[in-house]
């Protein structure tokens, strides 16, 4: 059976004490300790045993990647000329400073389809936002969840070329207790993000804030 433990980890830098502290030894920020569950099972860790794929580099052939452009000059030119398929990428900023605005304006321009995933806003205020900026595109499904398997059951599903995850605080995966927003779920939820974005070879962008 599996023993629980608590432990504090620092929301701004991710340093690990089994006490809480007022002031981060690694960061010096003041009150970023957040408690967090970690599970100890007594069972060993089972050793791999199957086969494994091993290709020479000069064997490979290069494949020319299209990206998904969202013909917005700035971003695109951030991007390195647009997403790339397969890949993952963090829309940081304060609270408040345009991140869904931009996402959103991205998506009315991707040339495919789009599954937009809300967990702070209702369907209504993103229909609302979608209107104050003139965005009308029939390839957008909106999608308002939190549970990451019922996100990653839908994106399995539906094999959007784009995914919009609005933010990735709100994101838990149900095996963890730890609450939405803590280092352990944002780290668990966008590992199995990117694991299946490569998978599904779609571009996913995940929109975190920055609050420290």
């Amino acid at each position: 059976m599996a023993k629980q433990k608590i432990k504090y980890v620092c929301s701004s830098c991710g340093y690990e004490s089994l006490r809480w502290i007022g002031k981060c030894p690694t960061c010096d920020n003041w009150n970023t300790f957040t408690e967090e569950l970690i599970e100890e099972h007594k069972s060993g860790k089972k050793k791999y045993s199957g086969d494994t794929h091993i290709t020479k580099l000069n064997s490979l052939k290069e494949e020319k990647e299209e990206r998904i452009k969202t013909n917005i000059i700035e971003f695109d030119r951030v991007l390195g000329g647009g997403l790339m398929p397969g890949s993952v990428v963090l829309i940081g900023g304060d609270p408040g400073i345009g991140k869904s605005t931009l996402v959103m304006q991205a998506a009315s321009k991707v040339d495919g389809n789009v599954l937009y995933v809300t967990g702070e806003e209702s369907a209504n205020q993103i229909s609302l936002r979608a209107n104050r900026l003139k965005v009308s595109n029939d390839k957008i499904s909106v999608m308002t969840e939190t549970d990451l398997d019922v996100i990653l059951n839908a994106i399995e599903k539906h094999s959007p070329d784009l995914v919009i995850v609005d933010s990735i605080q709100t994101t838990y995966k149900p095996d963890f207790d730890n609450a939405p927003g803590t280092v352990t779920q944002i780290r668990e939820c966008t590992v199995e993000l990117m694991q299946l974005a490569k998978k599904k070879h779609c571009a996913i962008i995940i929109v975190g804030h920055v609050t420290k």
